[in-house]
């Protein structure tokens, strides 16, 4: 049996592609930290943002220099950090609503959803 290629069966991604990575717990967010790094490096015409919510917030506001240079697409979810009466690291922003709301709405506007 012969293997398929690839490169030839998958599309390329196009130029506007826009995708959300998904972090709801630690090891997700270093997961998405890893995605993020090797999707902006192999596809830099893409818009990469990570949205973390429930235990990934925690992992943000104790350690946010361990994000690296996606620190500035992360995207924290407001009722993470105010049901764990937490705040912000400088530099990171906060969604204007629930991450469950912002996903759903990202992915009703196009972008491609990952869970990491």
């Amino acid at each position: 049996m012969s293997q398929p290629d690839w490169n030839t069966l998958l599309p390329a991604l196009a130029p506007d592609t826009r995708v959300v990575l998904h972090a709801p717990t630690a090891q997700a967010l270093a997961r998405a930290r890893g995605n993020f790094k090797n999707l902006t490096n192999a596809q830099p015409q893409a818009e990469v943002w990570i949205v973390a919510n429930a235990q990934a917030v925690q992992a943000v506001v104790d350690a946010p220099e361990d994000m690296g240079p996606a620190l500035p697409r992360v995207l924290l979810c407001p009722n993470t950090l105010r049901n764990n009466d937490l705040s912000a690291p400088a530099g990171v922003q906060v969604l204007p609503m629930g991450a469950v709301d912002a996903l759903a709405r990202m992915q009703q506007g196009g972008w491609v959803y990952i869970r990491s």
